[in-house]
């Protein structure tokens, strides 16, 4: 056990010092953080000391990625997570006082991923030179969107950067608890979708062709249902070439044509026209499109600047062109309300309050109201879903394997009644 110096920034933003026995450096990080503490030095005894820059911790235990090197663009990636982690603390140290540089170089040296790693040190490079955060951040494109440079960018004029970054934060965690809601109710219905459709080729493919010897033996006429499911097994078994690779040709055409201008426009239109499903992804764009534009009208943040980045940001094309529209008619000097009326993805009951909010100067507030209601609307009618799909589900499973059981075994207890009669 070695002896570790620490100084670290609690939840409240207070600085704290003290020592903590650990295995090694990587041990006393990992138990510094489960006490919700952000390290800002650590000294391994009287002796070696790990500042925030990782060259000279590079030959220690759990030494963080090599440090990238800034040319221009860089494709860096991080977890969506970790951009959430990463805004949180930026926002609790430039809160309490510690400089810009020496947060991110803090943040750097506690990131977890090498794309995280190399993103601070992009940001600490950047900054060092003399750049503005926000032009830092645009070098990561992958890492920082539009909209989260244009709040830094307004927290920069504004001067109010961890107010700003706190409710970013907000904002993204928010948004990240809408999709996992979303991902965790379709993850079952597909599971089940993709066990009913192989439980289906082992049946057609496995066990049908094992009683087709059976039946032709018995030299009597086979039902309709039994003599369709003995052709549909030898068609697959005898094309399964053909069809799979057909199948899996067709799924790969799909998937590049929805990346095509033209796709993403057909998808995105079908999307909101499918019964039942569509009221629910309309509403999942409305709670974004609503919750993006509250949080950069109350950041400061220019309205046309506004409608580019929740055009950018509204995850449908149908809701972008609106959007998109609707900005043209604000430069024109229009209200917002009005252009919105026109377009059919907002409901009456979105551009009234919209048309309030512009009027009492409470449109922020409004659009959140907007926001938390399609919030509530779509955990509403996904949990619904989820309930209704299930007997479907299990419906379905029971015609098609009760289908193809019927099949097998009626001929067997036709010949069974037939020889009880004789």
């Amino acid at each position: 056990m070695a002896e570790f110096k620490y100084a670290a920034k609690d939840q409240g933003g207070s600085t704290v010092e003290g020592t903590i026995s650990a295995e090694s450096k990587a041990d006393a990080v990992a138990e510094l953080r489960k006490k919700n503490l952000i390290i800002l030095k650590l000294d391994e005894g009287a002796g070696r000391k790990l500042p925030f820059q990782r060259s000279g911790a590079a030959a220690g235990e759990g030494a963080a990625p090599e440090k990238a090197k800034v040319k221009g663009k860089v494709r860096l990636k991080a977890k969506k997570e970790e951009v959430v982690i990463f805004t949180r603390q930026l926002a609790t140290m430039v809160g309490a006082g510690l400089s810009l540089l020496e947060s991110l170089e803090v943040l750097g040296y506690q990131a977890d991923s090498k794309g995280m790693v190399a993103t601070c040190d992009l940001l600490v490079e950047s900054v060092r030179g003399g750049s503005d955060l926000s032009a830092a951040m645009e070098l990561a494109p992958k890492v920082f969107s539009p909209l989260y440079v244009s709040m830094v960018k307004a927290g920069e004029v504004s001067g109010q950067m961890d107010t700003i970054l706190n409710r970013l934060a907000d904002y993204q965690e928010a948004a990240e608890e809408l999709s996992r809601e979303i991902k965790s109710a379709m993850t079952y219905p597909v599971i089940s979708m993709i066990l009913v459709l192989g439980i289906t080729v082992f049946l057609m493919m496995g066990v049908v062709p094992t009683f087709k010897n059976v039946f032709e033996s018995m030299d009597a006429d086979l039902p309709a249902i039994t003599q369709f499911v003995l052709d549909l097994s030898n068609f697959l078994r005898g094309n399964a070439a053909a069809v799979f690779g057909g199948t899996f040709a067709l799924v790969v055409a799909v998937v590049m044509f929805k990346r095509t201008p033209a796709g993403i426009r057909t998808f995105d239109r079908l999307l909101l026209r499918l019964p039942v499903f569509g009221t629910l992804f309309q509403k999942v764009c409305l709670a974004r499109f609503s919750r993006t534009f509250a949080t950069l009208v109350r950041s400061g943040v220019p309205i046309m600047a506004t409608l580019d980045i929740v055009a950018a940001t509204s995850g449908n094309w149908v809701l972008t062109k609106a959007v998109l529209a609707s900005a043209e008619s604000v430069r024109n000097g229009n209200l917002l309300s009005e252009p919105l009326s026109e377009e059919k993805i907002f409901p009456p009951m979105v551009t009234r309050m919209i048309a309030i909010g512009e009027r009492t100067g409470a449109l922020e507030t409004l659009l959140e109201k907007i926001a938390e209601f399609y919030d509530s609307q779509v955990k509403a009618q996904v949990k619904a879903l989820t309930s209704l799909i299930e007997p479907l589900l299990i419906a379905f499973m029971g015609i098609i394997v009760g289908g193809v059981v019927l099949a097998i075994f009626m001929p067997i207890l036709n010949m069974v009644s037939n020889l009880s009669n004789q």
